[in-house]
């Protein structure tokens, strides 16, 4: 067999036909292009010809030029997608810290707290100090009353000796009436008698005039004391509001944290108590005899009072935020669209009713998987109509699946992290095409992956 192709001029019918739809000048270029073709076939000693007309070869030329026209376009369309991928990468890294920058400002808010607790320490200390002055007051008040009261028993005394002078007087006049003799030598007991008495009379004067000046001194000391604790009462009382606006401004600053953190739980369809007590990270051992405290009336009672109430909010905010770490809130695809949602469906295979307790997402096959939140890998294998399967356990009572993977990224026993890359998609086991099915199971009991998403994109927004 032997096969020969030359040229050998134009067809008139092809001609023809391209006359009557084009004008000359296109006309001449076309046949100058694709001028009529023969191929000789001979086989046995027969020659057969197969002739390639020009309105094949130009058919067949345009068409070429049309599928490399829509190779360029779809490689142009695929690039643009990944730009558009890397535009939707750098928003979900935005948002992420944003949620950081958010737990910064609740840091800073501790730290505030931290700082009135340190004030309201000092401050106490400050009480302190002017309650032992005062008590050293009271022992001086004490004191000096002490020393008035040993000043009038000496006066008593003084007045008892100042009378049993004048009765030895009155005898010693009688005594110079009946003896005028005497009356030289008795002159000088007299005298003595006489200066004794003037020192008696001068001591109980100085001694008067002593107690006096001490009374005095106990009245202003009481007024200054009187003084100084209206100051501090007053002072004490100022201070005392100011602490309660602050701790009330950060009580409600905590109240709408945990309202608004809860709020995103019950979006996810979750019980908040159920998740704080399945949270085996959150502290426990408590307990003791109840013993009902009585109202406080000091000064203070009330902002410790608040303080307390301060206290316990702060703590549930804090267990909510640990919680918050390990509810899957994000996709585990960057880009996807839904094409099965949880709930009662038609199976894809046999088109009977069945139960779908997951989300099935579509993408680009071998799109990378990512951990929606921190946690441990339990198990990365085979598992039957699921093919390749992940199961990540966050605590507090959750863990989600990803089934019919293509390839894992992680193994059984490892932690990942929030965003962490942990497979690829794939369609392993029983499906009709490359898909991720999502599962996320709380308490033993499978939930709608949707609402945990719709919760998150709610949580990034803000």
């Amino acid at each position: 067999m032997q096969y020969n192709m030359f040229t050998a001029g134009t067809d008139a019918e092809g001609y023809g036909m391209i006359n009557k739809k084009l004008p000359k000048s296109i006309i001449g270029r076309v046949l100058l292009w694709f001028p009529e073709r023969q191929v000789h076939i001979r086989t046995n000693g027969h020659v057969k010809f197969l002739k390639i007309s020009t309105p094949f070869q130009a058919t067949f030329a345009c068409l070429m030029a049309a599928a490399l026209m829509w190779i360029g376009f779809s490689s142009w369309s695929y690039s643009q997608h990944v730009k558009i991928v890397d535009i939707k990468d750098n928003k979900i890294s935005n948002a992420r810290l944003a949620y950081h920058s958010l737990l910064g400002e609740v840091a800073e808010y501790q730290k505030k707290f931290s700082g009135i607790t340190e004030d309201l320490e000092s401050n106490h200390f400050l009480m302190l100090g002017l309650v032992e002055k005062n008590s050293s007051l009271r022992q001086s008040l004490n004191s000096v009353s002490q020393q008035l009261v040993v000043t009038q028993t000496e006066r008593g005394k003084i007045e008892g000796a100042r009378e049993k002078l004048k009765l030895e007087l009155v005898g010693i006049e009688n005594q110079l009436r009946d003896t005028a003799s005497r009356n030289f030598s008795l002159k000088d007991n007299l005298s003595n008698v006489e200066d004794d008495l003037n020192s008696v009379m001068a001591e109980r004067n100085m001694a008067l005039f002593e107690s006096t000046r001490v009374r005095r001194e106990l009245k202003d000391l009481e007024a200054q004391r009187r003084s100084e604790i209206e100051r501090l009462e007053t002072r004490l009382a100022q201070l005392q509001d100011d602490q309660e606006t602050s701790v009330q401004r950060l009580t409600a600053r905590a109240v709408q944290s945990i309202e608004s953190h809860e709020k995103i739980i019950k979006m996810a369809g979750l019980s908040v108590d159920k998740v704080l007590k399945l949270d085996t990270s959150l502290p426990k051992g408590q307990g003791g005899p109840f013993i009902p405290t009585s109202s406080d009336s000091k000064p203070g009672g009330q902002l410790r009072a608040n303080l307390d109430n301060l206290d316990s909010y702060i703590d549930r905010l804090e267990s909510l935020q640990t919680v918050m770490t390990r509810i899957p809130l994000t996709a585990p695809l960057s880009n996807y669209r839904v094409t099965s949602r949880f709930g009662k469906r038609r199976d894809p295979k046999n088109k009977k009713w069945s139960a779908h307790y997951g989300l099935d997402m579509a993408s680009a096959r071998k799109s990378k998987i990512y951990a929606p939140a921190s946690g441990v890998v339990t198990f990365a294998g085979w598992k039957g109509n699921y093919g390749r399967l992940i199961v990540i356990n966050h605590g507090a009572g959750l863990k989600t699946r990803y089934g019919h993977l293509d390839s894992f990224l992680v193994k059984k026993g490892q932690k990942v992290k929030f965003r962490d890359k942990i497979g690829l998609l794939g369609n392993s086991g029983r499906t009709t095409g490359a898909h991720l099915h999502y599962e996320v199971v709380f308490n033993g009991k499978s939930k709608n992956p949707s609402k945990f998403i719709k919760a998150g994109q709610n949580v990034f927004q803000k």
